[in-house]
């Protein structure tokens, strides 16, 4: 197995790191790897936003309940981005440019860009020692987040990536089976993938049992059934997407 397996194969969500800040290097090669990830046409519709103010920070980790975002040794926010696009296209292409990336399928094409980008940095900030979480809930305070961060119109933020020296090794916690998410040709029956994924709750529950020592005993789908039982905060989300210029048609 090649080293890029490895540190693949190795990955596990770090959320208590060292005070230990990046340094210039460090932070300069995790954006270049991101950098290098692929995008459609070479459209490149992402931005990363480094949150060096540690007020700001804090007020973000309040807003979205995420500790990490405040204690990691740097927090990179990744946005989806066709701002540059329009502008790109100068004055005399204002109007029809805005029109024509309004359009879900180029939201659809930032997002994914973006998502690319982020994981590409994960990778490579594994690569170097260093861990990492993905956050996605900085979405919880969207609103308030556009505005701290400056955004102008096409552009979102859509997950937020804490990294800095690792203070914890946690357990690494079982994948669904390869056979629950890979098919070759057509997608499985429904009854052979519930029968899988009840197997997984299986496996799960014993993780969790086993990492808190009986305290908790939560299934894969009983989380997400619980969690889609409450009045989510994000009954917003589409009408923010819209007032940043995206008209999901």
């Amino acid at each position: 197995m090649n080293e890029v397996m490895q540190v693949i194969r190795q990955h596990r969500s770090i959320r208590k790191f060292k005070n230990t800040p990046l340094t210039g290097e460090q932070i300069e090669a995790i954006v270049d790897a991101a950098q290098m990830a692929p995008s459609s046409a070479h459209m490149q519709p992402f931005s990363i936003i480094g949150v060096t103010d540690q007020e700001l920070r804090k007020k973000i980790a309040v807003h979205s309940n995420n500790p990490p975002i405040a204690e990691s040794g740097y927090f990179f926010i990744f946005c989806a981005d066709l701002h540059r696009i329009k502008l790109a296209a100068g004055p005399n292409h204002q109007e029809k440019m805005g029109q024509g990336l309004s359009f879900s399928y180029f939201y659809q094409t930032a997002v994914l860009g973006a998502a690319l980008a982020s994981q590409n940095a994960n990778v490579a900030a594994e690569s170097m020692g260093l861990g990492a979480v993905m956050i996605g809930g900085i979405n919880e305070a969207l609103p308030e987040l556009d505005e701290w961060l400056g955004l102008p119109d096409f552009v979102i933020p859509l997950v937020g990536l804490a990294v800095g020296v690792p203070d914890e090794f946690p357990e690494q916690k079982p994948r669904l089976p390869r056979s629950a998410v890979f098919f070759e040709n057509r997608y499985d029956p429904d009854p052979e993938l519930k029968a899988k994924i009840d197997s997984y709750d299986r496996e799960i529950e014993q993780y969790y049992a086993a990492r808190t020592n009986n305290k908790q005993k939560a299934s894969w789908s009983g989380k997400f059934v619980a969690m889609l039982d409450k009045d989510l905060p994000l009954g917003g989300y589409t009408e923010y997407v819209r007032s940043k210029g995206f008209d999901l048609r």
